[in-house]
């Protein structure tokens, strides 16, 4: 490989450190919940903003900072947006209280999108349509090294060191991919200016917010209430007008609308968002249900947890890295419906877990559901990106971000409802005083806390069976997502868009020069 090749692999490997560092913060937050109640008196639902609040602000972000990075240069907006992760991070370890805690996590999650959005635009410039997929199968795989990574450095520190060092290891990492775009990621924008829509930055805004509120309320409260399903609905008509107003925009001599919907005539570039969505949407019915299953029915800690999530990631590499070379023998479709195939397979073999399933059984269905997603986004993602302008890789990666983002609290609210409902289904609180039924049908942890507090085996084993019965349920939903993934992939995704897009540009792409500006 040349110097410039390698050059542009190095950067590949400062734009994931920069991704790293906003995954760790996800992962380790989730087992940081407990101390962060007793350290700010924090209520429960200050514990459900420590949350939202990092979503909604990611949500929001998503599309403008696609803009301003095509506006005015991804590099610049990149280096911003690491900045203020380090900053936010600092405060969130040093907050006084929950309020400040609750806003520091907004700053975080802005700067998140900043980092997310640019690091996926700067694989359309980086790399030739030839080598894209294979780099995109590289981010794919880091970009999950977070799962297991932030539980097991998060329960150590959180075991023997101050809380506020599970956020303030953010910082060095965070510094360390600011030098590292610095000196290797190259500056690039659009040749021309595109206008800032602020029509459109708000109609965005306001609808990806309003949609990703009301589903983290349908996770917590249920599809019929009023504060989730009021949201849903205010945020897909104001989407719907921000996509009225994009084409009305469009078509006047002169308009500049922040998304261009010449994109979605591209059928790759529609259905690889799409499929890359349901990919996601699929893999969280077992990164919902497997840390409760390993704490509350194995009895490991936050930290043991991760280790064992270790061969889902394994997996996930192991499908990723390989997609670019599947995809050229069998053609961009068979390679998305091959993942979805093992990722219906794994759920099904997923859901015949039960509390007394071996550790070989369990790890040999998470490889298998890995895989299946490695290959299905890696090839989903490389398939909308190669129609992306490089002149609008900023917007457009915004796009693909913030529909794959929406699938975390959309994924939730579907699989924890099917999960609440088997597990109350299932749950026998015969001879139960009302209050503390009330308590145990709350949840897995809760009922656990009541059956030990009343030396009650019988109400600990009713407790335990109905929750590993509503995981089954939840992963045989999942099952469902992923061939609803397949079906629609055989439908609608061309066969080999991806493989002759990069054949067909290779002979012009590989000497072009790769010039580092800025």
């Amino acid at each position: 490989m040349n110097k410039t090749g390698t050059r542009k692999w190095w950067a590949l490997g400062a734009l994931l450190l920069a991704v790293l560092a906003v995954g760790l913060d996800g992962t380790v937050l989730s087992v940081a919940l407990p101390t962060l109640a007793s350290a700010l008196h924090a209520s429960e639902s200050d514990l459900q903003w420590f949350f939202s609040g990092y979503l909604l602000t990611l949500a929001a972000a998503m599309l403008p900072v696609g803009l301003f990075g095509d506006r005015f240069g991804r590099k610049k907006v990149m280096l911003i947006a690491l900045a203020l992760f380090g900053a936010g991070s600092v405060a969130c370890a040093y907050a006084p209280t929950a309020g400040v805690f609750i806003a520091a996590r907004a700053v975080l999650g802005i700067a998140g999108a900043g980092v997310i959005v640019m690091a996926l635009s700067a694989l359309t410039v980086l790399f030739t349509p030839e080598e894209r997929p294979r780099a995109v199968g590289v981010w794919a795989a880091a970009n999950f090294l977070a799962l297991p990574l932030g539980p097991i450095l998060g329960g150590w520190l959180l075991t023997h060191e101050w809380w506020g060092w599970v956020f303030l290891i953010n910082a060095p990492v965070a510094l360390i991919g600011l030098i590292a775009t610095l000196a290797l990621v190259p500056e690039s924008r659009a040749p021309e200016r595109p206008g800032l829509d602020p029509a459109g930055v708000i109609l965005s805004t306001a609808g990806l917010v309003g949609v990703t509120y009301g589903l983290i309320e349908a996770g917590q409260n249920g599809w019929g209430d009023v504060s989730a399903l009021g949201p849903i609905i205010a945020g897909l008509v104001t989407l719907a007008a921000f996509f009225l107003w994009e084409g009305w925009l469009g078509r006047r001599p002169g308009g500049q609308p922040l998304v261009d919907l010449a994109l979605f005539r591209s059928a790759s570039f529609t259905w690889g968002v799409i499929l890359q969505a349901i990919a996601a949407l699929a893999m969280i019915g077992a990164l919902f249900t497997l840390p409760q299953y390993f704490q509350g029915i194995l009895g490991t800690d936050a930290m043991g947890s991760g280790v064992r999530l270790l061969p889902l990631i394994g997996g996930l590499v192991v499908g990723a890295l390989p997609a670019d070379r599947v995809a050229r023998l069998i053609g961009a479709k068979f390679t998305i419906a091959l993942g979805f195939a093992l990722l219906v397979a794994a759920m099904t073999l997923g859901a015949t877990t039960s509390a007394t399933s071996s550790a070989g059984f369990i790890a040999g269905w998470m490889a298998l559901t890995g895989a299946g997603m490695g290959l299905a986004m890696a090839t989903a993602a490389s398939a909308a990106l190669s129609e992306i302008p490089e002149e609008r890789s900023g917007v457009g990666a915004a796009v693909m971000q913030a529909l794959q983002k929406m699938g975390g609290p959309l994924g939730s609210a579907i699989l924890g409802s099917a999960l609440s409902a088997a597990y109350l289904a299932r749950l026998n609180l015969a001879g139960l005083p009302p209050a503390l039924a009330s308590v145990v049908k709350q949840g897995l942890f809760t009922g656990l806390a009541v059956a030990q507090r009343l030396d009650s085996a019988v109400l600990l084993d009713s407790v335990r069976s109905a929750f590993v019965y509503g995981m089954d349920i939840s992963l045989i939903v999942a099952a469902g997502i992923a061939g609803s993934g397949m079906l629609l992939t055989l439908l609608f995704m061309p066969s080999r868009a991806t493989a002759k897009k990069a054949s067909a540009a290779t002979s012009m792409e590989q000497e072009k020069p790769f010039v580092i500006s800025g």
